[in-house]
């Protein structure tokens, strides 16, 4: 009944072809109203996130103890100054950022959003500034320079104006070398004693956002104000002065950033992706009517897929750049099966009963002998990408449907609009004499011999050929465990100077953000809790027993050693927190904690080792506020936890510096690996230690969801397997047919493992959710050429004789779709984002398995299972369903 009703679908269109493009446009042009509503907005929640023990352990210290800057209320924003060729703490350079905070605060917006400076929460502190909510090294040698620690701005630029060159440089060596927090403003400030450096920052406190971050308006005059005086070359009393850049990495650099990232994007890698596409759609149709009309099923598809998505409300998100090209690669396809097998039904010869001469006959046939694996192909991709609607990001279930709506509009686009258009267009040419009789790709005498050779070798040695396959695959199978593993690939580097280099607008042009990004981490230090990404350890169990604090030291010794922390010699305030640093602070300030400090401590090293309970009690009488941010005391009384916290970090962890945190955690929960007190060492303490930051809590997250869509993977795998034994069971009459084409997904997806493993593509959240790609392409190709097999053996054709035409007549649509979509993919190679790169690459190793695996190992197991299988013989009915489509 099913095959009769699509039987009767493809009659209707290709009879009444011009109905049927009126009804189309006008679709398309709801389409298109549906495309104006489209959500491009969507993004990703925290709380799309699955929960993790580190996500949880977060939690319980925001509840328990704050966030990791205790509470703090002010949030910073920094301001750079460059002086790449010359001294940016000359005189003229100095004077230069204090007139630059003159314009800037003048700004009412600014005015109103900077603090009052009362509050050093962020460790900013209040001096240095007009009023105590901005602090540069200018502002503090100023400052220095006017012998007045009250002088505001105007002042402070008086007294620089009115120092020589020689005394500025001395008060900046003296400032650098006295003043560890001044240091930190400094490139490089970590050498006390220079009058010179490359560069300086300045940091503007605001009042804190309810996201924590400064206000928006205020950041957008901190930026217009760096854009508009950088390149400023500032001179203090004669001579050449000094080159100044002014810079910010807030929001709106950041904005600016991927407004030039998208531009790069779209002048180098659009229009090479569309003269590939059309270069090699030239070559494989060599005809420009089939490459217009396949094209404009292309853009349809993708009209269809974003009208049905803003239509029904679904966030575009990550739909807007990877569904284009996905639904692109798979339109081609479905157009060179569609072409191909039309141009097979109007080039046979006169001998060849099965090829009707007229246009409508022949596309009739040609639509008929496909649309069941076109079906096929569309039903295991929509379970390839919909198996992702159980992901808990919202991003990547917006996506799966997105594919899906995509997958299904080119299916309907190109069994209906396409035939009926091209019907059309060579009905209008034939009238006025064009000849539109085309011979299909596999006919031509290179590839056709190459298809035939590979034919000839399964007949000739198909158990070699599967031992191979089963081999390779194996190896790609084990080259799993091999993967790297990343939750997201970062661009550490520019853009290669060859992509930079490259003639008029297709030269990648680096944008300032990243050179500044590179910069700032490269040259400065976090200062603040507020600067970046800051690790936090959760130790809880036996806190109050003897011992355990001891624990705590020897493991910030062992920090030290790896560089988690910075050396004691080296470290501020802002660095490191802890109830020892706590301890200390409260007995350098109250007598009497340090009296009842010095008893606990029965071996002297400053760090007590029995009574605990007492020693935390009379801290949180001496220092409640400072007590309760690293110790957790319960309405009883009741110690539960203490808590350690880290520098911070601007750019996050990398592998190896989480592994340098946990190993402070395993130092604390062991005792062993440090110099710490050997009877805390032998103690048999019950401590349990989890490290936790931003950085570590969204790995462990990225994991989970990496390992949920690998499983998903793996059961849409077997969903698929189970509809293809189905489906060929019901239209073949042979179960073990659809197993063989199944097994085929299978071997596509070990060698692509294996590919990756050998091109270094690591194992991602993006290229874990690709994998469901992989399905989808790799089942494609196959159920082409078995279902083509399958036909020919109905019409009653000898195996091999069916086998050829299947590999044949079909691998040739296969090989300009392979060359086409592979070509589109290639282009994102030219990308400098890493994560782009591994994308291009896993989808052009996708494609390319799948056509060898289709036309080299397909044959082979075709041909054994013709040999061996049980009643391998279809008996389905001849392709198209109905027996009239065998009389025309």
């Amino acid at each position: 009944m099913t095959s009769l009703t699509l039987d009767d679908c493809i009659d209707f269109v290709t009879t009444h072809s011009r109905l049927v493009l009126v009804v189309l446009l006008i679709l398309t042009a709801a389409m298109g109203v549906g495309v104006t509503e489209l959500d491009t907005e969507g993004q990703a929640g925290q709380d799309d996130f699955p929960e993790t023990d580190r996500s949880e352990t977060a939690a319980a210290i925001e509840e328990r103890y704050g966030g990791p800057a205790n509470g703090t209320e002010t949030a910073s924003s920094a301001v750079y100054v460059r002086a790449a060729d010359g001294n940016a703490l000359s005189r003229a350079a100095l004077l230069d950022a204090l007139r630059y905070q003159r314009s800037v605060t003048t700004n009412e917006t600014l005015a109103a959003a900077l603090t009052d400076g009362d509050s050093g929460g962020d460790g900013t502190g209040s001096v240095g500034s007009p009023n105590g909510s901005v602090v540069s090294v200018a502002n503090l040698v100023a400052i220095r320079a006017a012998e007045d620690p009250d002088a505001d701005l105007e002042a402070q630029i008086r007294a620089l104006e009115s120092a020589s060159e020689g005394e500025v440089a001395s008060l900046v060596e003296r400032t650098l070398a006295e003043d560890p927090e001044a240091r930190r403003l400094v490139a490089d400030g970590a050498d006390s004693g220079a009058a010179t450096a490359e560069g300086h920052r300045m940091l503007f406190r605001f009042a804190a956002g309810d996201d924590g971050a400064p206000p928006s308006d205020a950041q957008r005059v901190l930026y217009d104000a760096a854009a508009e005086r950088d390149g400023t070359v500032a001179s203090a009393g004669g001579g050449n002065g000094v080159a100044l850049e002014y810079f910010t990495l807030g929001q709106h650099a950041f904005d600016e950033s991927n407004r030039q990232l998208n531009e790069n994007t779209m002048e180098l890698l659009v229009p090479l992706t569309l003269a590939l596409i059309l270069g090699v759609l030239a070559f494989t149709y060599r005809d420009p009517v089939d490459v217009l009309v396949g094209m404009i099923g292309v853009v349809t598809a993708i009209v269809w897929m974003f009208g049905i998505l803003g239509w029904l409300g679904v966030s575009a998100g990550m739909t807007m750049f990877i569904g284009p090209i996905l639904i692109a690669g798979l339109s081609i396809d479905f157009g060179f099966h569609v072409f191909m097998r039309y141009r097979e039904q109007r080039s046979a010869g006169p001998d060849d009963d099965r090829a009707p001469a007229g246009i409508r006959p022949s596309m009739r046939r040609a639509v008929r002998s496909v649309a069941l694996a076109l079906g096929l192909v569309t039903l295991t991709a929509a379970i390839g990408f919909l198996s992702n609607v159980v992901n808990p990001v919202g991003l990547i279930r917006d996506l799966a449907v997105g594919i899906t709506l995509g997958v299904v509009s080119a299916f309907v686009i190109f069994v209906t609009l396409v035939p009926a258009l091209k019907i059309g267009v060579d009905g209008s040419l034939e009238r006025v004499g064009i000849d539109r009789h085309k011979r299909p790709l596999g006919d031509g005498a290179y590839l056709g011999g190459l298809l035939r050779g590979s034919v000839a070798l399964a007949r000739r040695a198909a158990p070699l050929v599967l031992v191979v396959a089963l081999l390779a695959g194996a190896g790609g199978a084990v080259a799993w465990t091999g993967l790297e593993e990343e939750g997201v690939q970062t661009q550490d580097d520019p853009a290669a100077e060859w992509k930079q280099s490259l003639p008029g607008p297709l030269a990648w042009e680096v944008a300032d953000y990243d050179r500044h990004q590179r910069h700032v981490r490269e040259a400065y230090r976090p200062r603040a809790a507020g600067d970046g990404d800051r690790f936090q350890l959760l130790i809880e169990g036996d806190v109050t027993a003897d011992g355990s604090l001891e624990r705590v030291r020897a493991g910030l010794e062992r920090g030290e050693e790896t560089g988690a922390i910075p050396e004691e010699s080296a470290r501020t305030d802002a660095d490191v927190r802890s109830p020892l640093s706590v301890m200390e602070t409260a007995a350098a300030e109250n007598d009497s904690f340090a009296a009842t400090l010095e008893s606990a401590d029965t071996d002297g090293d400053g760090v007590p080792d029995r009574d605990l309970e007492s020693v935390y009690d009379a801290l949180y009488a001496t220092a409640p506020e400072a007590a309760s941010s690293v110790i957790e005391r319960t309405d009883d009384g009741e110690y539960r936890s203490l808590r350690v916290l880290g520098p911070p970090e601007r750019t996050g962890f990398d592998d190896g510096r989480v592994d340098d945190i946990e190993a402070m955690a395993a130092t604390i929960e062991s005792g062993d690996g440090a110099a710490g007190d050997a009877n805390a060492r032998e103690a048999d303490l019950d401590l349990t230690v989890t490290a936790v930051s931003e950085t570590i809590v969204t790995e462990s997250q990225l994991a989970v969801i990496t390992d949920g869509i690998l499983r998903v993977l793996l059961l849409a795998l077997g969903a698929v397997f189970v509809t293809l034994v189905a489906t060929y069971r019901r239209l073949h009459g042979s179960a073990t047919l659809g197993a063989v084409t199944g097994l085929q997904i299978a071997l596509v997806t070990a060698l692509v493992v294996g590919g990756m493993f050998v091109l270094d593509v690591p194992l991602t959240l993006l290229t874990a959710l690709l994998m469901s790609l992989v399905i989808g392409l790799g089942i494609d190709y196959s159920i082409h050429v078995s279902d083509r097999f399958a036909q020919e053996l109905e019409r009653g054709t000898a195996p091999f004789a069916a086998l050829e035409a299947a590999v044949v007549g079909t691998g040739g649509a296969l090989l300009g779709s392979t060359l086409t979509s592979a070509g589109a993919f290639a282009t994102l190679l030219l990308h400098p984002h890493p994560q782009l790169e591994s994308f291009g690459t896993l989808v052009v190793l996708a494609l390319v398995t799948a056509f060898a695996v289709s036309v080299v190992v397909l044959p082979s197991a075709l041909v054994v299972w013709v040999r061996y299988a049980p009643s391998a013989e279809p008996t389905g009915r001849p392709a198209g369903g109905g027996p009239e489509s065998a009389r025309e």
